[in-house]
């Protein structure tokens, strides 16, 4: 058995599976029986809908129903879905307008679904749809990220949604009015579509007064608790379950209205209903990422020390609060505010503003990339404006090694950390003394070279609690019982190598059990790379209690209290050295069946903080704005690894994903609220050949918020990729005079803030 910290970078288990066709997704999975669902869904993004008539199309072929939120509502369903909403700054509860599952007498954006059909096939499903008359009375759209308009709530005069702030606004413009410097910058972080590659899709059904949904998300338990208030039913009266998932990045992780629809029509019916979406409908109705404008103001001592920051927000939620939606910009932008710098006056205000848009809620980070690219577009953005290296600036502001346990000016307690060790070694690894010879190289063939640094912090989030069940099958298999849920990242891997490292149970022997709220009674799912810390934890605990449980029980046959060491129990004088399972067969035969199941729970005791520092370098073809991503060099910390090569997959998807927002990733709507970026053919997505190959090491410094020393990793990759990238580009873009960028980065907007300068003439 490998001691912790000595485990090593197994295949995945999990592959053979995906890569064979034997992978079972929701569409996969459809119930015997099930009409097939189709949405009829807003063609216009605001209007009050003065009439639905859908005789003609409950009339048609093979149709078993039409649906509108007026026969969920008649059927005894509490339609409105839930989402979770902030106070504001003045104590008053922010806006909590309702979101129905289907239209109720208006509709706020583009997609937005007005009327269900269920029949036989698709085909039949999608030919009915066109027969259902709506009538529409249109009103003014507000897309503008600002106060104003048209309101799309009578609960949200101006459209404002909330006024959240945390600081002493006082104090931090005392420090500011005392400050040796001071400098500002207002960034846009674009909106983007999520675009997994499993588009969204559910099943539900009824039997015997008792609810099933099936769908592809992140979590099953905050579901069942959602179908149970919607239908007023005791909670052991929902099963849901989720099947494999290709693709989540936080987007699948809230209640949908379709969920809640399809539940209300399967129970209408009483058949099994089935829909999965497709591309287009995907893009025009999942939750997007991002969509905010924030400012954010620096103060400096002489030393160039960062001693004041204050951030001012303005985000996009889209037409409704989305279940996280109101926290992303506020709560959890504020939970890295002030990233690794040791700054104690620290202010920010948030403002959500509701348009007619599809919503926004997480996307890979939920607040943390929209922080910290803030945060270090500002602090590149201060070294030039005060004639400091980047580097040099940084590090004058480092939080100590010594200052640990370090309480941050938003309540956040960092438990550990070391950046300076990180910021060197990224230093070497990217070979910054270099990067001259390389840009001079660039410049000989016409090319404009950049390096942007970011040094990232994330923050761990979601239910700092877990558990985990190992069970003993007669078979001689071992399952264990997890509360997350993998969407793709290999949890079925490195959870069973976990408990195959403490155990010395075979790998091949485990089973991970997931995502079925009757075999697992309580989980805290996945999100907020909350996931490997907290159920390796658990699983820790779990296999403290059996080893335990089961030395108690070999003791009267080895002749003392037997140790757990390598995978045996040994005692001294005794020539019996079971396995755990040989073990278990022991209880087995002798009616022990307490000791073939094991369960057991814990709470972290805080948060962990993975942070590390990453080195873009970009080239610019001045004559067409194309920007190459030619070197990407990171250094984490995300303290001690189970399986390294899991952990830096995760690393090179996220920054994939950061380097499709900051390049090409553009979400557009037109003045009447019309998508006009609904497919791939207008919404580019980075591909294989835009990506270079990443430097990746770690300088693991191990947290002390849990047992095992454990950091998440999951969505560092975007948090640190964002800034980084501008950041190069800028630095690329700054000899020929542009001062200012903003994502995305694409060839058109580079060419034009290139002519902008030409045409103004060379900075002085």
């Amino acid at each position: 058995m490998n001691a912790f910290g000595e485990s090593q970078s197994i295949k995945r288990i999990e592959d053979i599976r995906f890569l064979t066709g034997d992978g079972r997704y929701v569409d996969d999975q459809i119930p015997e029986g099930a009409l097939i669902a189709h949405f009829l869904r807003a063609p216009v993004a605001h209007a009050t809908i003065t009439a639905i008539d859908t005789e003609a199309a409950r009339a048609m072929p093979g149709v078993q129903a039409v649906l509108t939120l007026a026969d969920l509502e008649a059927a005894g369903m509490k339609a409105d879905l839930p989402a979770i909403t902030v106070t504001n700054s003045d104590g008053t509860a922010a806006a909590a307008p309702p979101r129905p599952a289907l239209a109720r007498d208006k509709v706020r954006f583009v997609g937005e679904p007005v009327a269900l059909i269920l029949a036989k096939t698709k085909a039949q499903a999608l030919d009915a749809a066109e027969a259902v008359e709506v009538s529409y009375d249109e009103l003014p759209v507000h897309l503008a990220v600002a106060p104003g308009g048209e309101a799309l709530h009578p609960e949200a005069p101006d459209n404002l949604a909330y006024d959240w702030s945390m600081g002493d606004a006082g104090a931090v413009d005392t420090v500011f009015a005392d400050a040796a410097h001071r400098v500002s910058l207002t960034v846009e972080d674009n909106r983007v579509i999520v675009n997994s590659l499993e588009p969204r899709g559910a099943s539900a059904e009824w039997r015997d007064g008792r609810l099933h949904l099936a769908f592809n998300g992140q979590g099953v338990w905050n579901h069942k608790g959602f179908m149970a208030t919607a239908f007023s039913i005791d909670p052991s009266q929902v099963r849901v379950t989720i099947p494999d998932v290709g693709g989540g990045f936080g987007m699948k992780n809230g209640p949908y209205p379709e969920h809640f629809a399809l539940a209300g029509a399967a129970r209408i019916t009483g058949r099994p209903c089935h829909w999965m979406s497709d591309r287009g409908e995907a893009m025009l109705t999942d939750n997007s990422g991002r969509d905010l404008i924030s400012t954010a103001e620096l103060a400096f001592d002489a030393d160039h020390k960062l001693i004041g920051y204050r951030v001012d927000i303005l985000s996009n939620l889209g037409a409704y609060n989305s279940v996280f939606g109101q926290l992303i910009q506020s709560q959890l932008f504020s939970r890295v505010l002030t990233g690794v710098y040791d700054v104690q006056a620290a202010f920010i205000r948030a403002r959500g503003i509701y348009t007619n848009t599809t919503q926004v809620d997480a996307y890979r980070g939920a607040g943390r990339p929209e922080a910290i690219y803030m945060l270090e577009r500002a602090m590149d953005h201060a070294a030039r404006e005060l004639g400091v290296d980047p580097f040099t600036l940084r590090r004058r502001s480092f939080i100590a090694p010594a200052a640990f346990p370090y309480a941050t000016a938003t309540g956040e307690t960092y438990d550990v950390g070391d950046f300076d060790l990180v910021l060197s070694r990224v230093e070497a690894e990217a070979d910054i003394k270099g990067f001259n010879a390389r840009r001079a190289a660039s410049e000989a063939r016409g090319k404009l070279r950049g390096l942007g640094l970011s040094y990232y912090l994330e923050a761990i989030l979601g239910d700092p609690s877990e558990g985990a069940t190992v069970e003993f099958a007669e078979d001689g298999r071992v399952n264990l019982y997890v509360g997350t849920q993998s969407n793709g990242q290999g949890h079925e891997t490195v959870y069973a190598q976990f408990l195959s490292d403490r155990t010395g149970i075979p790998v091949d022997q485990i089973t991970v059990v997931q995502g079925d709220s009757d075999l697992i009674a309580r989980g805290g799912g996945t999100g907020g790379s909350r996931s490997v810390t907290t159920q390796a934890n658990a699983t820790l605990v779990t296999v403290t209690k059996l080893v335990a449980a089961f030395a108690e029980f070999l003791q009267e046959d080895m002749g003392s209290h037997p140790a757990f060491e390598d995978g045996r129990f040994r005692a001294p004088g005794s020539n019996l050295t079971p396995t755990l399972i040989e073990a278990a067969e022991m209880a087995r035969a002798r009616g022990r069946e307490d000791l073939l199941r094991h369960s057991e729970r814990m709470t972290l005791p805080g948060r962990s903080f993975p942070n590390g520092a990453h080195v873009a370098e970009v080239e610019i073809d001045p004559e067409t704005g194309k920007l190459v991503l030619e070197k990407y060099t990171i250094t984490d910390d995300f303290g001690n690894l189970i399986h390294p090569q899991l952990a830096e997959g995760q690393v090179h998807g996220g920054v994939a994903q950061g380097f499709g927002q900051a390049v090409m990733e553009q979400v557009g709507f037109d003045e009447a609220g019309q998508l006009l970026t609904g497919s791939l053919m207008d919404y580019a997505l980075p591909r294989a050949q835009d990506m270079p190959m990443m430097r990746f090491t770690t300088e693991p410094v191990p947290s002390t918020a849990n047992p095992l020393g454990m950091k998440g990793c999951g969505e560092a990759g975007t948090v640190g990729a964002l800034a980084a990238i501008t950041n190069a580009a800028l630095d690329a873009l700054w000899a020929r005079g542009v001062r200012r960028v903003d994502m995305p980065l694409t060839p058109s907007r580079i060419w034009g803030w290139l002519q902008e300068t030409e045409g103004e003439g060379e900075p002085s």
